[in-house]
């Protein structure tokens, strides 16, 4: 009989990079022309966003949200370990890496044997030191699990929710990084050489209307205000959440112990466009944090597409993926945390659901 263990981290970037650099997409959106100078000014920001910044740009601030992080990334591993599953299940977000002009679906599971993966291959991108001091080239092996993910792809079909598959990654990127982040973070002390379980990645179009639009990534006021052409829109928040049951579902039929993970930190700054890309949406993150920890998962189902990108919560679609399948299986949230910030692109949240 199957048995499930839920689980909700960060793939966070800038934490695989050194605390000097952590602040650095705040630092490149205070270059942008086109956002008003007097909102550049870290004396009129919220007085958290002053005593992060403080008289380091950051750093110190870095260190900190760092072991927080550290913290409950541990706790995600000691629950992993003590469960011990035969594969692990992770819906994230695909940044403009897997898919990109010539086809973006709303969801696809990777169905790859093992993968040799680029540890630090962003970093590079965005020219940050890794914070273990590993060469930049440094790669590890990422284990897959095929069949089960063939047959979880024929369940969910059946089922009625669409889903696209592959069988091998694009030639000339790096393999996305929510799922490199994820076991790397799961295996920090080893930067992701020595994680155990078979990972089986479920991408999700968070980025939608914005993912060829912006690259997934960041966008200059200039080009927003001369107006986007923006991309059709991603699978809606509910369509998220009817996935995760139809894959909890799929799971809850087999004879597997199998984790379920949600990667993806909440609200970004750099896709706020109201606050200037200069904060998160906290109050729009605090508000699903509230109910999730209430088990209220109605709110979660009457979130709209539009509420998801007018707070910058893109790629927290990926726990909308996870909140379905809890909710599907009755699993109840043991323990979580919010970890907020001001300048560090975005709070991020860790759960864990038994």
């Amino acid at each position: 009989m199957a048995e499930v263990l839920g689980l909700g981290l960060t793939h966070y970037p800038m934490l695989a990079g050194a605390d000097t650099h952590m602040a650095n997409l705040l630092k490149t959106t205070l270059k942008d022309p086109d956002i008003p100078a007097d909102r550049k000014v870290p004396a009129g920001w919220p007085e958290l966003a002053q005593q992060e910044w403080g008289d380091d740009e950051g750093t110190a601030a870095a260190a900190r949200h760092r072991a927080r992080l550290r913290a409950g990334l541990d706790r995600c591993r000691e629950a992993l370990d003590e469960f011990q599953p035969d594969v692990v299940v992770v819906w994230g977000d695909d940044q403009y890496e897997n898919f990109r002009e010539e086809i973006i679906p709303s969801f696809c599971v990777l169905a790859y044997d093992d993968t040799e993966v680029d540890a630090f291959a962003v970093l590079r991108l965005l020219k940050v030191p890794n914070a273990w001091g590993l060469p930049d080239d440094m790669t590890f092996t990422m284990r897959g699990l095929p069949d089960f993910a063939k047959s979880l792809v024929g369940d969910v079909i059946t089922d009625g929710v669409d889903v696209a598959y592959s069988y091998e990654q694009r030639k000339g990127i790096h393999f996305p990084h929510a799922f490199a982040n994820t076991q790397i973070f799961l295996d920090y002390d080893n930067a992701g050489r020595e994680f155990p379980y078979p990972i089986v990645p479920v991408a999700v179009n968070c980025y939608g209307e914005h993912v060829i639009a912006r690259h997934g990534g960041i966008a200059r006021f200039a080009d927003i205000q001369a107006g986007e052409k923006l991309d059709p829109p991603g699978p809606t928040p509910l369509r998220c959440f009817e996935l995760g049951r139809a894959i909890a579902r799929s799971v809850r039929a087999g004879d597997k112990r199998v984790a379920l993970v949600a990667s993806s930190s909440w609200s970004h700054a750099f896709l706020n466009d109201k606050d200037w890309h200069l904060r998160p949406d906290t109050e729009s993150d605090r508000r699903l944090y509230d109910a999730m920890v209430a088990g209220d998962h109605d709110t979660w189902t009457k979130v709209t597409s539009r509420e998801v990108i007018d707070a910058g919560q893109h790629e927290m679609l990926n726990w909308f993926c996870l909140l379905g399948a809890m909710s599907e299986l009755g699993l109840e949230l043991q323990w979580s945390d919010f970890v907020q910030t001001e300048i560090l692109n975005s709070n991020k949240a860790f759960a864990i659901f038994r």
